[in-house]
């Protein structure tokens, strides 16, 4: 049984024929990180995206706040603070996903957004 590692090609760093690939190079790929606001076109994506969050993470006000920075990038963050009367820096800070934002400001960016909070009792979906 031990005999299939004797048959092996001996290549390698230590072997003195090269590398493990018998001496051609790898090319590494190339990726890039998912940035999900890229991929936002719609104002029903924007919505069906953030429900999703909604009801993914219900408690984590931190990550849907995120959720809706993510809208926010794919509807131009600019034109977002505009009509939401905050600064394009603290609204940056508020959707970051790294702290949770007042709720007056998350009122502020839904508005802004264009989207609209819908309530239903629990268990009725």
């Amino acid at each position: 049984m031990a005999g299939w590692i004797e048959r092996l090609p001996r290549t390698g760093p230590h072997s003195g024929q090269g590398s493990v690939t018998g001496g051609t190079s790898i090319k590494k790929s190339q990726t890039s990180r998912f940035d999900v606001a890229e991929h936002l076109r719609t104002p029903e994506e924007m919505a069906a995206y953030l429900e999703a969050v909604i009801e993914d993470a219900p408690g984590d006000a931190a990550r849907i706040a995120k959720a809706l920075g993510d809208i926010a990038r794919a509807k131009g963050m600019t034109q977002v603070s505009r009509d939401a009367g905050l600064s394009r820096e603290s609204l940056y800070k508020a959707l970051s996903g790294e702290r949770s934002p007042g709720f007056d400001t998350i009122l502020k960016v839904i508005h802004a957004l264009g989207l609209k909070i819908h309530a239903e009792p629990v268990g009725t979906s």
